[in-house]
């Protein structure tokens, strides 16, 4: 985890520097649909979920961005042992995106991500507590405006009594300003 960490730093400081001065403030929109995979410790099975995400975001420069997200999933259900057990959660927060454009035309770009967010699990017993996201993707431009992105990512969730951590794959499209 530790070369994790250190990879996406170093991926991050090289990327902002390339072109720290020549920032190009680009907001965004966009919409997106994530398969969900919960560490469920309350149960013998883990959890998949759907949920769907807005946010809305900056490109800085061809490098760099930021976003603020809110998630909203499915309710999932299941009888173990007779009892019922349902719960759905809803997410927001922010997210950084180093970008690495390649080709003549720039259009694809691998990118990771790191940010913070607020998860609240539960129908009847709510339960909130923080995520730790991170993880990568590949980013498609269709024009100068309208992208497409697929996204891995890890969260580590802290301070919730149920769940360990939460493995999620995301596409999204987004429109830029």
């Amino acid at each position: 985890m530790k070369k994790f960490f250190t990879f996406l730093s170093l991926f991050t400081i090289a990327t902002i520097s390339q072109e720290a001065s020549a920032l190009e403030y680009r907001p965004y929109v966009g919409i997106g649909y994530a398969a969900d995979h919960i560490n469920y410790k309350a149960t013998p099975t883990n959890i998949n979920m759907n949920s769907y995400t807005a946010f809305v975001g900056s490109e800085y420069n061809k490098y760099f961005g930021t976003e603020v997200f809110y998630q909203q999933s499915t309710t999932w259900h299941k009888v173990i042992d007779g009892n019922k057990i349902s719960t759905d959660f809803y997410a927001y927060g922010l997210d950084t995106y180093t970008y690495l454009p390649l080709g003549c035309e720039q259009r694809i770009a691998p990118f990771a991500t790191l940010g913070i967010s607020g998860y609240e699990f539960g129908k009847d017993n709510k339960d909130w507590g923080l995520g730790y996201r991170m993880g990568g993707g590949l980013q498609y431009k269709i024009t100068d405006n309208i992208a497409v992105r697929a996204l891995g990512r890890y969260i580590l969730t802290d301070k919730l009594d149920n769940i360990d951590h939460i493995s999620e794959f995301s596409l999204n499209l987004k429109y830029v300003f």
